[in-house]
């Protein structure tokens, strides 16, 4: 692309000009990459390696490849064109789009994404070359804020691990326009500063985080205690989506700006700066609900700010525009890998500072950006009008994600009988052994076995590494049934047990670590089973040697006296301990808890290996249980859904 010297750039008049062809294609553009990103990443851990396995060397260094071939861009641009080689990335991304929702995981699905990364990489360096800077802050904000929106309406579930012709229909339909967008769009003389594409991998990580927080939301809005406040629930999606469309108004409205003094703006850039780095601060440390509003607007705010245009196109300096945009996707990565890592090796560091560090990156590029160059300004009263017009168009989706989120709370169920079916389940973050998600089929298998109870481990409520699902409230939907959830490697990560039972208590302690860097819990419930109370200790050991004390003496707590119905006579309370033990049943650890008065009825039931899933040799996953119970049934059904097999027991009560 030739650039003319000194040639002035106008402003759109009156908000949005007619031939928007380059602001759907890169909305369109976006959504697909964080499309194939949430596919990447969970497929990194699940079939290139092993979280907690495979060293996070080698995964860093696969992942690495897909993220510096596109710097083959560069030289390929001055061979042909970079308008050639964003067509080409573009392309690319629609087409391995379009085959992830054909594959059916495996190392096909694994090369896809990862293929599919590189392919989205070489079209914003395409883009960050020819596409005029007036959409760019705009573009690129309402594609974050489009996909984290879908992702919500979806019920967290993206439709790539959707099947039928629904989802076809949307990915073609959104490929489609994304294809037929970058075909009509023009190359521009001054495309936006380099500083907005260099933001942008940050703005990623950043919003993969934390700005759909459908699991710190949810969270927030009593799940721990089983109330599923629908309302709250409700509420707290329709704030998320109206934030997301103002941080897209934010973008567009910041990085034209009006004709005010350079002071005022330059305060504005800092104030989104300092709100960006409180709200990732706050959420960090454990604050839920604001601090991702507050993360979501002031995002868009800088990328407006890091956007601000040059006035001509001798100013611009979109040249370094692509190169930028390859870089700023290398920090996602690094930032995405740190973070992530933290939970399977010892960093030095809290991992909490990875996020801290990436928002202060944000902040320092728009506020040295946004000094940098002047506004070119558009009409005061066109700008006022803008937010306005958002706001109307704003209102539908986010009043219909909130419908499409709402969930009535199932009914406390009771049952007369003295027996009782318990499912325990290490679900590795709901994905099988092939890598595709599976949270609707552990849902449909969990129900053909009438459970009464279910205990999940390595249950995910939004992480950005496994795709921001939130396997929690869609396995619970799935079998219409309560839940309980206890954070345990983080606020996002941990344990939960689903029932209709009556609930008498709950609560959850934290475990020592003991050297682990995986944080661990154990979730302590009574249950009410006819007239009779249950104690259920349900954990996930990481660390077992130090661990399995400290369980023991939970379950000893647990099982303090309760009034046998009809008798008023003091008893034990029958107790049961479950979930992913990390022990076999001739580990010391488990003499440990024997001695807590608990034993492993499975032994005399087939003692059925539970790991791994594949060819499981050993069995790592119990359900142990106190005087007071008996367990009647017990097998390990041989499904795909996870790398460990679910333990199915009867349990009668004595």
């Amino acid at each position: 692309m030739t650039e003319t010297a000194r040639q002035p750039h106008t402003p759109p008049a009156r908000g949005l000009s007619a031939p928007s062809w380059p602001l759907v294609m890169l909305v369109t553009g976006v959504m697909l990459l964080f499309d194939v990103v949430r596919v990447f990443l969970p497929s990194l851990i699940t079939l290139y390696g092993r979280a907690g396995e495979t060293a996070p060397e080698s995964m860093g260094m696969y992942a690495a490849l897909w993220f510096v071939l596109p710097f083959a861009a560069v030289p390929a641009a001055r061979l042909a064109s970079p308008r050639i080689v964003g067509a080409v990335g573009a392309v690319a991304l629609a087409a391995a789009r379009l085959c992830l929702q054909a594959a059916d995981g495996g190392t096909p699905q694994l090369l896809l994404a990862s293929a599919g990364v590189t392919a989205g990489l070489v079209f914003l360096y395409g883009c960050a070359r020819t596409t005029a800077g007036t959409w760019v802050p705009a573009g690129l904000i309402g594609g974050l804020a489009g996909s984290s929106i879908l992702h919500l309406a979806l019920d967290r579930m993206d439709l790539v691990w959707r099947d039928g012709p629904l989802p076809w229909i949307a990915v073609v339909v959104l490929c489609a326009a994304f294809l037929w967008s970058v075909r009509l769009s023009p190359a521009s003389p001054v495309p936006a500063p380099a500083a907005v594409w260099f933001a942008f991998g940050p703005m990623l990580l950043l919003a993969g985080m934390y700005c759909g927080a459908p699991a710190v939301l949810a969270q927030d809005t009593g799940q721990r205690s089983g109330q599923h406040g629908a309302p709250f629930t409700v509420l707290a999606v329709v704030l998320q989506v109206a934030a997301l469309c103002a941080a897209v108004v934010c973008a567009w409205t910041t990085s034209w700006g009006v004709r005010t003094p350079r002071s005022r703006w330059a305060s504005w850039n800092l104030a989104a700066g300092l709100f960006l780095v409180a709200g990732v601060a706050a959420a960090e440390i454990g604050v839920q609900g604001l601090p991702a509003l507050v993360t979501t607007v002031a995002l868009g705010a800088c990328a407006g700010a890091a956007g601000r245009h040059a006035g001509t196109a001798a100013e611009s300096t979109g040249g370094r525009g692509g190169v930028a945009a390859l870089g700023g996707m290398l920090v996602f990565l690094v930032g995405a890998f740190l973070y992530y890592a933290a939970f399977d090796t010892d960093l030095g560091f809290p991992n909490a500072l990875v996020p801290v560090a990436v928002a202060v990156l944000v902040a320092v590029v728009a506020v040295r950006a946004g000094r940098r160059h002047r506004a070119a300004g558009i009409d005061g009263q066109a700008a006022r009008r803008a937010p306005r017009r958002w706001v109307l168009i704003a209102l539908p989706p986010a009043l219909l994600t909130g419908l499409l989120t709402w969930q009535s709370p199932p009914a406390t169920k009771a049952i007369t009988g003295n027996e009782f079916t318990l499912v325990a389940y290490n679900i590795r973050m709901g994905f099988g052994l092939g890598g595709r998600l599976d949270l609707d089929r552990i849902a449909a298998w969990a129900a053909t076995r009438r459970p009464d109870v279910v205990l999940m481990s390595e249950v995910d409520r939004g992480w950005l590494l496994n795709g921001g699902h939130d396997d929690l409230a869609r396995i619970a939907r799935g079998l219409g049934m309560r839940y309980y959830f206890a954070p345990a490697a983080d606020r996002l990560w941990g344990d939960a047990l689903l029932t209709n039972l009556p609930v008498a208590e709950i609560g959850s302690t934290r475990l020592g670590r003991h050297g682990y860097p995986t944080g661990a819990q154990a979730q302590s419930i009574v249950l009410k089973v006819g007239d009779h109370e249950v104690g259920i200790v349900n954990t996930h050991l990481q660390e077992p040697r130090g661990q399995a004390p400290e369980v023991a003496a939970i379950a000893r707590r647990l099982a303090a006296t309760s009034r046998t119905p009809g008798t008023g006579v003091a008893a034990p309370r029958p107790v049961i301990v479950a979930g992913d033990l990390n022990t076999t049943p001739s580990d010391p650890q488990m003499r440990v808890l024997e001695a807590a008065g608990l034993s492993d009825p499975l032994r005399a039931l087939g003692d059925p290996p539970t790991s791994p899933a594949d060819a499981p040799v050993r069995r790592i996953d119990h359900v142990l249980i106190s005087d007071g119970l008996t367990a009647v049934a017990a097998d390990a059904p041989r499904v795909p859904f996870s790398d460990h097999l679910p333990l199915v027991v009867r349990l009668r009560l004595d």
